[in-house]
């Protein structure tokens, strides 16, 4: 699906429910015998369904309702029975489900545009706001998320001053308009610092008050010597929790109506699943995004990828991974917008560039993003308010939609309003005409994806371009000019693929703790709370420890100097520093059912199909449909490449070729 079809759909239509097949019949996944498997991904446009059954995929998106995201989710349940079953028949597709997982966007797309909820921060002990904002993304994040909302407290005060103290912190930042309050104390007292206050603003400020506000201590989040980063953590995850609050308890209860086998599955930023209840906000973030870097990770080790840049675009942002020898790029303390947090996260980055990306002009230059008109009032070529240039209007001002069968010719799109708002935001004060604004537009919508990918990894001989989600796969072959890259990879199921990607994963569940003495004692000590721990969690996911796979990291700091060490067999094989701080990790994991991947290329190639031709600004191109091309099926551009859901321009000298998966394989000449 083009980027203009992505925040189409919200506005308007809805994209219609299909049954993937590849172009022999064939269907490109398979899944173990034991029920469908539902990966969900919630976007900020669009919400992405892909149902797994045995040996066929069946796929569809519907419009994303912020007001109320649980909506959405049964709204694509709803319309995936129907494809399925030739009626809206949601129990019988629920009660034949083995596992739903799901993963949103909106804690990304939320920090992108900084829309959520107004922070304050409570600071002891050691702890300063200076320490907080020592790097430029830090000082950037803490300007836009919690500003002038800073309150102090001594720690040497103690009794009546306090308690006065902690009130008129409270009063001074619900004044100033915070709406959630983070308590994060520094130095060796820090736990036991805001123990004290907390007991002290439970008994000042009961949460079961009308109008209380919600507090949260870093403390309680995770264990981390590191006090700037644990703060960044507890403020992430102040800042996430909200978003994913509102929906998800009442999400879950619903499906517990129609008696699913399983409880509803959050997939986590570290590539794995676990319960509504069992999940930690900042987990969450960019989790749709991991999904499709563990698509991207399958397609790696299916097509023997070594060096495997992706790209993710959707209407708000475009997210960046790399799967090299077959490991996803991840940071120990995973980085959310640049700023370390206490956590493992992938390592994805979201470049504020879509395809719902408002562009503009300011000082004689174009800006692309990274604000996006989203779904409402969405493009100007809707007709339903937007006034704003997007990639929509550009697109389809230089011919490369054709609103006749745009969006399966459910939406009625109009190319008066698109020129409008193009001439009025870019081509009057560029003094170009409304053509040359709408090519100048996407030039610079490309280099800003190119720019974000070249800043996030260096390009290899090697390397390979994976184009997906909605926006991803149109002009990719402008971008990998632009990067020099030579060889892509579109994904059959491009335009849900991140939602296809969760489908990799299994039910996880990580804790770590200080060793209280650094030998095989205090492991052992350690190791047994943990395995506690894990045992109620695993419990409340319906596993026993039995079942599941334990992993086992130390992690030792001396000073400035920190390194991880895998534990065999749960056993010391080396003597533990006496004066280090030491904590153990203890994950538990319980494989669940995978998607799988079919398909390869390079067999004996026959010529595609091209049934009509695309009027372009640059000439008629071949159109060629997907659907319609046998395996093996190649051709050269220029051309315009299209499925049901997305479109591919394909530029002069490259080759593409469709394999018995649906998989293409682009390739520069």
């Amino acid at each position: 699906m083009s980027a203009a079809r992505e925040s189409a759909a919200v506005a308007v239509a809805e994209a219609p429910a299909t049954r993937v097949k590849a172009a022999d019949g064939k269907a490109p996944a398979a899944q173990p015998a034991g029920g469908k498997l539902i990966n969900i991904d919630n976007g900020g446009t669009l919400t992405d369904i892909c149902v797994i059954d045995g040996a066929t995929v069946y796929r569809t998106k519907t419009v994303t309702t912020p007001y109320d995201l649980s909506k959405c989710l049964f709204d694509g349940l709803v319309k995936a029975s129907r494809v399925i079953y030739g009626k809206d028949d949601l129990l019988s597709l629920l009660l034949s489900t083995e596992y739903i997982r799901y993963s949103t966007t909106q804690g990304t797309n939320a920090l992108v545009e900084r829309k959520g909820p107004r922070l304050g921060l409570i600071l002891g002990g050691t702890l300063t706001a200076d320490a907080l904002q020592r790097g430029e993304h830090q000082r950037g994040l803490f300007s836009g998320l919690v500003g002038a909302r800073v309150e102090t407290i001594d720690a040497k005060l103690e009794g009546e001053a306090l308690e006065a103290a902690a009130i008129k912190a409270i009063n001074a930042l619900s004044s100033g308009g915070a709406n959630r309050i983070v308590v994060a104390y520094g130095g060796t007292a820090r736990d036991g610092g805001e123990a004290q206050l907390k007991r002290l603003l439970l008994r000042k400020f009961p949460p079961q008050l009308l109008g209380a506000i919600p507090v949260l201590y870093s403390h309680e989040i995770v264990d981390d010597a590191d006090d700037a980063r644990r703060a960044w953590t507890a403020l992430f995850n102040a800042f996430l929790h909200p978003a994913m609050e509102r929906f998800l308890y009442n999400a879950e209860h619903k499906l517990r109506e129609y008696r699913t086998r399983n409880p509803l599955l959050i997939f986590r930023n570290d590539g794995h699943s676990a319960r509504v209840a069992k999940t930690t906000a900042v987990k969450t973030y960019s989790s749709g995004p991991r999904g499709g870097a563990e698509g991207a990770k399958a397609l790696a080790e299916h097509y023997g990828f070594k060096h495997l840049l992706s790209m993710d675009v959707g209407g708000t942002t475009t997210d960046i991974g790399l799967v090299e020898d077959g490991v996803v790029r991840a940071h120990q303390y995973g980085k959310v917008e640049g700023v370390e947090t206490s956590f493992p996260l992938c390592d994805v980055v979201s470049a504020g560039v879509g395809g719902s990306s408002i562009i503009k002009v300011e000082n004689g230059k174009i800006r692309v993003g990274p604000e996006s008109v989203g779904g409402a009032p969405g493009p100007a070529c809707f007709g339903l308010g937007g006034k704003e240039a997007t990639m929509t209007d550009a697109f389809l001002l230089m011919g490369l939609l054709d609103p006749a069968s745009f969006f399966g010719g459910e939406l009625k799109i109009d190319a008066a309003r698109a020129s409008a708002a193009i001439t009025e935001r870019v081509a009057k004060p560029l003094g170009l005409s409304e053509q040359q604004a709408a090519q100048a537009m996407e030039d610079a919508w490309v280099a800003k994806i190119a720019a974000s990918l070249k800043d996030y990894t260096g390009i290899k001989p090697d390397t390979t371009l994976a184009a997906f989600g909605g926006a991803g796969p149109f002009v990719v072959c402008k971008v990998a000019e632009a990067i020099g890259v030579k060889r892509i990879i579109i994904p059959g199921l491009a335009a849900v693929f991140s939602a296809f990607g969760i489908g990799f994963s299994d039910i996880a569940h990580r804790f770590e703790a200080p060793l209280t003495t650094n030998d095989a004692a205090g492991l052992q000590a350690c190791r047994e709370q943990l395995l506690e721990r894990a045992q109620r969690a695993m419990f409340a996911e319906g596993a026993g420890l039995e079942q599941c796979r334990i992993e086992e990291t130390l992690r030792i700091v001396e000073g400035k100097d920190e390194h991880i060490v895998t534990l065999k067999d749960g056993k010391l094989t080396a003597s533990l520093p006496a004066r280090a701080r030491v904590s153990l990790a203890l994950q538990a994991l319980k494989p669940i059912s995978h998607a799988t991947l079919s398909g390869s290329f390079g067999k004996a190639g026959k010529p595609a199909v091209s049934a009509s031709k695309r009027a372009t600004l640059s000439g008629d191109l071949p159109l060629y449909r997907v659907e319609e091309q046998l395996a093996g099926a190649t051709a050269e551009g220029p051309a315009v490449l299209e499925e049901a859901f997305f479109t591919c321009r394909i530029e002069k000298g490259w080759r593409f070729e469709i394999n018995e998966a649906g998989d293409i394989l682009l390739s520069r000449a």
